[in-house]
């Protein structure tokens, strides 16, 4: 692993993805996006920058420390929660995560929720971090989950429950 990514935190993690942004991809995303109707997401935006590089670049610091993941999900930037919650779904995923971790991870995600606020948010990691997790656990959180107003947090009690059937 290079040593500037060793550290893996937030601010580099941005810093690193600035300069894959694209007019091109932005005009894209507003085709299938439209945050200024939604009264909920209307001070999140896009940058521009294909999901396959923000992909790549989450692989880059998928040992980013739980606090730092935090600190993308705070962000505005749709393309940057987008990279927090790939690397929760990288570390869920990885088989040496200790159980530990897959709790903070878990935890993180539940507990702002608020901002794992679209579709491909939760897709990209609700199977992974929530239902993993949860496979041997009480899965109470999720008939809370769908119950709730919030149509994302309906959405991960429904995509969650991929990863019980998936085995």
């Amino acid at each position: 692993m290079r040593q500037d990514v060793k550290r893996a935190h937030a601010e580099l993690f941005l810093k690193k993805l600035k300069p894959y942004t694209s007019i091109k991809e932005l005009e894209k995303y507003q085709r299938y996006f439209n945050f200024e109707k939604d009264k909920q997401n209307k001070d999140d935006f896009f940058i521009g920058v294909q999901i396959g590089k923000v992909f790549a670049l989450a692989k880059e610091f998928v040992d980013m420390p739980i606090d730092e993941i935090e600190k993308l999900l705070e962000s505005p930037i749709h393309e940057v929660r987008v990279g927090a919650v790939s690397i929760m779904d990288f570390q869920a995923r990885n088989k040496k995560t200790s159980n530990d971790i897959r709790k903070e991870l878990f935890d993180l995600y539940i507990n702002r929720h608020d901002r794992i606020n679209n579709w491909d948010l939760v897709d990209r990691s609700a199977i992974y971090v929530v239902g993993s997790y949860l496979f041997n656990q009480s899965r109470k959180i999720l008939y809370k989950l769908a119950r709730s107003k919030n149509p994302w947090e309906r959405r991960t009690a429904i995509v969650s429950t991929a990863f019980f059937i998936s085995l």
